[in-house]
């Protein structure tokens, strides 16, 4: 699903509310997990997951088309885990 896609669920399922808001309240959402991770934050999302960010520390790679070792700097990367509740949906 598409956040196009998602936007346009909920406007369906939510009538009394303009496309606009929806649209708006979505980007909202998304604006402040993406601000909560920036800043190290963890993001919990009960019954459905936790987004946190890691480190992954620098290290040497090797480009696979010519075998040369590189140097691959150190970063961050979000991580999601399911919750309990996803889990079970999934599983059922």
């Amino acid at each position: 699903m598409t956040k196009s896609e998602l936007i346009m669920r909920l406007a369906e399922k939510n009538p009394h509310l303009y496309y606009r808001d929806v649209e708006r309240i979505v980007s909202t959402i998304f604006d402040e997990i993406a601000g909560a991770l920036s800043r190290g934050d963890r993001v919990e999302l009960r019954g459905f997951g936790a987004l946190s960010v890691k480190k992954r520390n620098a290290r040497i790679g090797r480009n696979p088309r010519t075998g040369e070792s590189v140097n691959v700097a150190e970063k961050h990367v979000p991580f999601f885990k399911t919750g309990k509740h996803l889990r079970q949906r999934l599983n059922s």
